[in-house]
């Protein structure tokens, strides 16, 4: 049984909570990949940084804690409230960004009217807090009032995330390498969705099936080994 957490794996945890934190003001970040680094952006990763680096010296970040907090999964422990407000903010992080996304790209494709940045603007707050209040309720993946559905309940958020963050690479690559004639036309638009959706699918599929790490299905009472 793990009853220590490597000095490594603590260090490799922290960019994971940086990047979460550093998301959360969609419309900043929406700003980020449209524009490029700002000297609001960058104002707001030293205020991460700082916040991070603080609540991982005291341990206070999942991964980040001297010692696993969960010994035993599917145990019925209190789950500690730094858990509930850091997975509460990568669930938005994932959900958030992903139906914007996925809803800009339709939208783009059924009026041909290009308008991700509108919904970052206008949509991206309300739900963020639609997001946040559900995670504060309890109802969201890891973060409720107890641990016992932990080996399930990881499994949905490592599967949401490798989905939605593969999905998103590819297609900020798709984006990027695609012509600028072909990028703004319906056609286009097409291509990035269905390559876009398309990817969502297939990973969704693997974390089902438990193909991609930390997605495969945890035994009752199966231990944290090192």
């Amino acid at each position: 049984m793990r009853t220590r957490n490597k000095t490594y794996y603590r260090f490799l945890h922290w960019p994971i909570w940086i990047w979460v934190f550093f998301l959360a003001p969609g419309p900043l970040t929406f700003s980020l990949f449209a524009h490029g680094f700002s000297v609001a952006n960058s104002i707001w990763l030293v205020l991460v940084l700082i916040g991070t680096g603080i609540a991982g010296l005291y341990g206070q970040m999942p991964g980040v804690e001297p010692a696993p907090y969960i010994l035993r999964f599917d145990e019925d422990r209190p789950n500690p409230l730094y858990r509930k407000v850091c997975y509460t903010f990568a669930w938005n992080a994932v959900i958030n960004f992903a139906s914007l996304n996925l809803i800009g790209l339709i939208i783009a494709v059924t009026t041909g009217a290009w308008i991700m940045g509108t919904l970052y603007h206008y949509v991206y707050l309300p739900l963020c807090i639609v997001i946040l209040l559900i995670g504060a309720a309890g109802l969201l993946p890891r973060v409720g009032r107890s641990t016992k559905r932990e080996g399930i309940e990881r499994r949905y958020f490592y599967g949401s995330v490798w989905s939605v963050t593969i999905a998103q690479t590819v297609a900020l690559i798709l984006w990027k390498a695609m012509p600028a004639a072909l990028a703004h036309t319906r056609t286009g638009s097409a291509i990035k969705l269905f390559v876009y959706a398309g990817t969502l699918a297939a990973m969704g599929i693997a974390a089902w099936r438990g193909a991609l790490p930390r997605t495969r299905p945890i035994l009752p009472g199966e231990v944290m080994v090192d």
